[in-house]
């Protein structure tokens, strides 16, 4: 669209030019077309005579036109052909096909007859005008014929224009989003490729930051793939919280007690993604870290059929207590529970002097209702 402003942008002098343009052009072609075409209602008149009359018929004709084309381009063709109702779309196309082909008529039986007799009595006096021997229906007829000629010729032009510079606008926001989506992968590949240098630069002199550098391509490549979707498996988010959960005992060392227990079978079941980790994040940050000595953290994860339970419990420095509403973190996992989940959760926080307490109850779906097959019966 950078490239063809002209025709493409939505700019206000760009639009008025290439509309101006639009009907500066079909006016010139209707001027000089009907200027030099034989018409038997007219005697033989001048080029210049000619001319001055089918100027000022076809600049009177203008107007049912600019209501038909500007109806088609900013009323039929965005509310009804675009969003695929053609029924409907046909039924407007063809009402104001007729409507415009009538007013053109009425214009051409009384407008346009009077500027015909005022050209006829100047060029070849009062006897020249007659009276139309056809019957006010038949011309009427006629005129409405000339008119839809008119009307599907500018409406037809008009709308495939419009169409066009859809369709063209559509393909180029199509290609700017697949070369955002390219570089939104190129940037990850990068990320992972830096992080396995890191790693294998690391490993043979200090295998502790390798092993952390390890953890951390494994929770990104969780966070940027998997977590995108709307679920995931119950078991790689619980995966997931195990491998944060030994990068940080890796961290605090001895210094961390840690006790964790989660289910070993997840039956299927699935998530939101990235729904549990605050909970978790949210010791550490305002838990453990400020706790000086024998920071502890207690995290239980169990499955009552398909209703989830989590507690998590850990130790705070006295005096430090976290707030009841667990800080942004937990503000935005209430609101996503809240969305997701309505009416089917309950999450309770308690902060005491020395120690802070989550509970979870999450009712999630079974495989049944997310179409997935039924788990095989173990043996």
């Amino acid at each position: 669209m950078d490239q063809l402003p002209f025709l493409f942008s939505t700019q206000p002098r760009w639009v008025v030019a290439r509309h101006g343009s639009f009907w500066a052009a079909w006016y010139l072609s209707q001027v000089y077309l009907y200027a030099f075409t034989p018409s038997p209602l007219l005697p033989a008149l001048g080029v210049g005579a000619r001319l001055g009359l089918t100027a000022l018929e076809s600049l009177v004709f203008l107007l049912p036109q600019l209501l038909l084309a500007y109806t088609l381009l900013y009323g039929v063709i965005p509310r009804l052909i675009i969003p695929a109702q053609y029924g409907r779309a046909t039924g407007w196309v063809l009402l104001l096909l007729l409507l415009t082909g009538a007013l053109s008529a009425g214009l051409s039986l009384t407008v346009l007859a009077a500027v015909r007799a005022h050209y006829l009595t100047r060029y070849f006096g009062p006897a020249t005008v007659a009276a139309n021997p056809l019957p006010l229906s038949l011309q009427f007829f006629l005129a409405l014929m000339g008119g839809l000629r008119g009307s599907i010729t500018i409406g037809g032009l008009a709308a495939a224009l419009k169409l066009m510079k859809y369709y063209y606008v559509q393909q180029q926001q199509a290609a700017r989003a697949e070369l955002t989506a390219l570089k939104a992968q190129l940037h990850p590949h990068f990320l992972f490729n830096t992080l396995n240098n890191i790693y294998a630069h690391a490993q043979p002199t200090a295998p502790v930051a390798a092993e952390l550098v390890l953890g951390l391509a494994g929770l990104l490549r969780y966070m940027l793939y998997s977590a995108q979707a709307p679920l995931v498996e119950l078991a790689e988010e619980v995966g997931m919280l195990r491998a944060y959960l030994e990068l940080e005992q890796t961290r605090y060392g001895n210094q961390l007690e840690m006790v964790v227990h989660t289910p070993a079978d997840c039956q299927q079941l699935r998530i939101a993604p990235l729904l549990l980790l605050p909970f978790v994040e949210n010791c550490f940050k305002h838990g453990t870290s400020t706790v000086l000595e024998h920071p502890w953290l207690s995290l239980d994860l169990r499955l009552v059929g398909t209703t989830l339970q989590l507690k998590v419990v850990n130790g705070t420095a006295g005096g430090h207590p976290v707030g009841a509403s667990g800080g942004l973190g937990l503000a935005t996992v209430r609101r996503r529970l809240a969305l997701l989940y309505p009416g089917r959760h309950q999450l309770v926080t308690r902060a005491e002097e020395e120690l802070y307490l989550v509970t979870l109850t999450l009712a999630l779906d079974p495989p049944a209702a997310l179409g997935l097959p039924a788990a095989a019966p173990r043996p």
